[in-house]
């Protein structure tokens, strides 16, 4: 792998703004972000993105990669909690591996973001459907973890019932981040196909204002970040390996997935982001509800102190140098 990308990927203002909210932390400033903004700031990532790749959908229409790539990506979201899940139960009981694999199977939308950034940085194209598959990675995560729990539990909480079911399905599929993410794509779909006036007069707010959005947004990622690295030291080292190690496994289970689907190097690597990210919002928010017995400090100071920082920072360079080397040029 080129080490250069790492170091070109290291010094786009995204990542320098994350860096600076994490030393604010370190060197122990008084920069706050107040609790208002990262949520709106959040909210407008995911409308703009869901509704740029509506408008990339729509032109491209579902033919193709389309379909067998977001198919692929759904099974990966059901595949990779089973195979934490398995590795995780090593260590720790049931309620936790579940918490946990259920975090690792589903993805980040601010990784999947700063990929896109990283892309555009260096000249790679790639394509709007890609977001078809952000969307619909979240929720089947969450629906393996609480099953991975009925079934291995169901002595332990007897009182597991069929209401609580539908509640982890309603929060799976209808969360606030998925609900506005297929929500916007499905509206700039609809906007590209009947109203595509319309395109222009939402460009100067999905598209001039979203790099410094996703600016401010790292920043205060990175003061929360640093606030969780003190909890690392409850998890153990053995957590701690793994939510190092296991984005780098799910990154090359991605890479042979989208070898095998001829995915063009921009697609390949956003694909490959998917499987390597991990969620620290939906699903903790989620196994918060319904998993009370996982500790969710296992769960979010390793998703987010730990891999969110490693693959912004190095993940994703390191996996465009995997696509690089693993997925031949198309001539």
């Amino acid at each position: 792998m080129d080490s250069s990308l790492i170091l070109q990927n290291v010094l786009t203002p995204p990542v320098l703004f994350f860096f600076l909210g994490t030393i604010a932390v370190l060197v122990k400033s008084d920069l706050e972000i107040p609790a208002p903004l990262p949520k709106l700031f959040s909210l407008y990532l995911l409308l703009a993105i869901g509704f740029k790749g509506g408008l990339e959908l729509q032109k491209s229409g579902l033919y193709g990669q389309v379909l067998p790539t977001v198919s692929s990506a759904v099974l990966m979201s059901l595949i990779i909690p089973l195979l934490c899940f398995v590795i995780l139960r090593i260590k720790f009981d049931v309620f936790n591996s579940a918490a946990i694999a259920a975090a690792y199977g589903s993805i980040s939308a601010v990784t999947f973001i700063t990929a896109e950034s990283f892309l555009e940085n260096q000249g790679i194209p790639f394509d709007g459907f890609m977001v078809a598959a952000l969307a619909l990675m979240e929720s089947p995560a969450i629906i393996v973890g609480l099953l991975l729990v009925k079934l291995g539990a169901n002595k332990t909480r007897p009182g597991s019932s069929q209401i609580r079911l539908r509640g982890i399905l309603h929060e799976a599929m209808l969360n606030g981040s998925a609900y506005l993410l297929l929500g916007s794509l499905l509206i700039g779909f609809i906007t590209a196909a009947h109203n595509p006036s319309a395109i222009a007069k939402m460009q100067p707010f999905t598209g001039n204002l979203f790099y410094g959005a996703e600016c401010f947004f790292l920043l205060d990622m990175g003061i929360v970040a640093a606030q969780r690295l003190p909890s690392l030291k409850k998890t153990g080292s053995f957590l701690i390996g793994f939510a190092i190690a296991m984005p780098i496994i799910n990154a090359f289970l991605g890479v042979l997935v989208a070898r095998a689907l001829t995915l063009s190097p921009g697609n390949a690597l956003l694909f490959v982001v998917l499987c390597a990210s991990a969620s620290y919002l939906a699903v903790p928010a989620a196994m918060r509800m319904t998993v009370p017995e996982a500790k969710s400090s296992y769960y979010i100071s390793t998703t987010l102190g730990l891999t969110f920082p490693f693959n912004i920072v190095f993940g994703i360079p390191v996996y465009m140098g995997l696509v690089n080397k693993l997925i031949p040029i198309a001539n």
